[in-house]
């Protein structure tokens, strides 16, 4: 007995400390509530003022700051003429597939006068993630960025910079960015360029009516200042660097990362990376400059710079500064695949990771573009694409098809029959040489609405295969509702025999986007554990909106903790 009370009596404070720990830690997550009144408002660039769709009337959005473990609660009012989602990019959403956001994937829009609210906690993640319109093009002008503190009382892996400055680059078309992507729909052809890229709304110094507004980030001498760079740009990778100054990358994608020095960054649409950089150089005026990285051969671009200032602000400079021009940095050419493909291979989690090593679902997907034949009995005028035909894209030769009646996630909620099948293909159909000279045969994909389904807790590994149809391109392809580890990557066709030597499985980065190199492959994994409808996608929108989709389905667990939650009572209605 006496033994028995021995035992007990740690035990018993243990099991105390526990709960109380446990307390604690909920005792200090915050529950944030945000009103976002989707609506029109003038806003003016290049010389012309557009009739934009803003959140709250502000471009870019209001930023969200939270912290890990913290609830996010974000009313959605929609008072513009057009359906409206919106997709908290990168959150993991555990078991709240509801509040993803992808039109007619997780739920149908929100009409104009509906509102909804959506409703999810941030678990375990910290760094830069961003929110986004998830419908048509209209996140070209509704975005804005989502910052992850560490939890109270934590601290970054790095030492604490003096400040911080959220860096959001956009596209900017002096046009109805809805009407720019309907008028490619019709005819077939490819959309129009942007007119101009963005830093924080901003085009800069080098576009016409804009240096009154460029943006200015002020530092004093010495200090260290943590930038939180998105591409939040439709189509376009881009190229960001600062004149004279170093970055020290430290995240993406609301993950650490080991850190490395570099001179430019490279982000893909929906990609973040956190960088610091001191103010080390003599106290003056630096632009910071982001341009395009163009891979795909002989396809029309945005040949732009947009620019933002960094200033010291240090007495020496109070007043030479304002009176001489910025430096101007370097940039790489927009065809430079070594330099983006120098930094994306950088990237390593700061130590050893759990990767799965054995594999339940070893999947291969192709994604690229495609061509479609005119219709028979269309006109002309409705084919403009290469030699007569409409551009398509696809993966697996599947040419994704959102449904209209019901959201995926609904259907499959209420075992709603004929919205999708299950088919979607582990595999090519046909295997040929992907990055070669493709027969022509084969770039006409099918048209479907298929899903993979992943029971939950599948271990699963995906090659990204990138094709040569009409045009070889890098491609960021993002996954909805998971981080992943992108455990190799390379040119050429993915060859199993010779390219496994290159897997990372000891310190691989975590992403939600990764970008997939022009004629080349990225091979990523991650274990099935959030059930529901999960797309995975191109982020270059003009890709997703030809199809270069899928989604998967993941099952239900056993137990309630392991299952999708029951839909909110206002979710929206088709």
């Amino acid at each position: 007995m006496e033994a028995f009370k021995s035992i007990a009596k740690p035990l018993c404070y243990f099991l105390f400390l526990c709960i109380l720990l446990l307390f604690a830690d909920t005792a200090s997550a915050k529950t944030h509530y945000h009103d976002f009144v989707i609506q029109a408002t003038p806003v003016k660039r290049l010389c012309k003022t557009h009739n934009t769709i803003t959140v709250n009337g502000q471009f870019p959005g209001p930023t969200l700051e939270v912290n890990n473990g913290d609830t996010l609660v974000v009313k959605v009012v929609n008072r513009a003429r057009y359906n409206v989602t919106i997709h908290w990019h990168g959150v993991r959403q555990m078991r709240t597939a509801w509040a993803d956001g992808p039109e007619f994937i997780t739920q149908c829009p929100i009409r104009p006068g509906k509102s909804y609210t959506y409703q999810f906690t941030i678990q375990g993640q910290e760094g830069t993630l961003w929110w986004h319109a998830h419908s048509s093009w209209l996140r070209a002008t509704i975005y804005g960025a989502l910052i992850i503190h560490p939890k109270e009382g934590g601290n970054y892996p790095f030492p604490m910079p003096k400040k911080e400055t959220p860096i959001l680059l956009g596209e900017w078309w002096d046009a109805n960015p809805i009407d720019v992507v309907r008028e490619a729909t019709r005819t077939g052809a490819a959309p129009n360029v942007s007119d101009a890229y963005t830093i924080n709304g901003q085009p800069g110094d080098l576009y016409k009516c804009s240096s009154q507004d460029t943006t200015i980030v002020h530092t004093d001498s010495g200090e260290t200042n943590l930038l939180r760079v998105i591409n939040a740009g439709m189509n376009q990778e881009l190229f960001f660097t600062v004149a004279n100054h170093k970055f020290t990358v430290v995240g993406a994608d609301a993950s650490y990362v080991k850190p490395f020095t570099t001179s430019v960054l490279m982000l893909g649409p929906g990609q973040t990376t956190d960088v610091l950089i001191k103010a080390d150089q003599p106290p003056s005026r630096y632009y910071m400059a982001a341009r395009a990285y163009a891979s795909a051969q002989g396809a029309p671009f945005d040949n732009t710079t947009t620019t933002a200032i960094l200033e010291y602000k240090t007495s020496s400079c109070s007043s030479n500064c304002v009176k001489t021009n910025p430096v101007f940095p370097s940039l790489p050419a927009y065809n430079d695949t070594a330099t983006a493909t120098a930094f994306t291979t950088k990237f390593r989690s700061p130590r050893k990771v759990e990767v799965p090593k054995e594999i339940d679902e070893n999947l291969f997907f192709t994604v690229g573009l495609g061509l479609n034949n005119c219709p028979r009995g269309a006109r002309s005028r409705n084919c403009q694409g290469p030699n007569g035909t409409r551009f398509t894209a696809s993966m697996n030769n599947v040419s994704f098809v959102l449904p209209s009646n019901f959201s995926l996630l609904q259907a499959h909620h209420n075992g709603i029959p004929g919205v999708f099948s299950t088919d979607f293909p582990a595999v090519p159909p046909v295997k040929f040489d992907y990055t070669g000279n493709v027969s022509r045969s084969l770039w006409q994909p099918i048209r479907g609405t298929k899903l993979y389904k992943l029971k939950y807790g599948a271990r699963v590994q995906v090659v990204l295969q990138g094709t040569n149809i009409s045009t070889a391109e890098n491609h960021p392809i993002h996954l909805h509702g998971y981080d992943f580890y992108i455990i190799a990557e390379g040119f050429g066709n993915f060859n199993p025999k010779r390219d496994a030597s290159k897997f990372n499985l000891v310190d691989p980065p975590l992403r939600n986007t990764a970008s997939v190199p022009v004629n080349g492959w990225a091979v990523i994994r991650f274990v099935a554990d959030n059930p529901g409808v999960w797309l995975m996608h191109c982020h270059l929108d003009v890709h997703i909106t030809w199809g270069l989709a899928m989604a998967f389905l993941v099952e239900n667990g056993v137990s309630q903790l392991e299952s999708l939650e029951a839909p909110p009572v206002d979710l929206p209605v088709c």
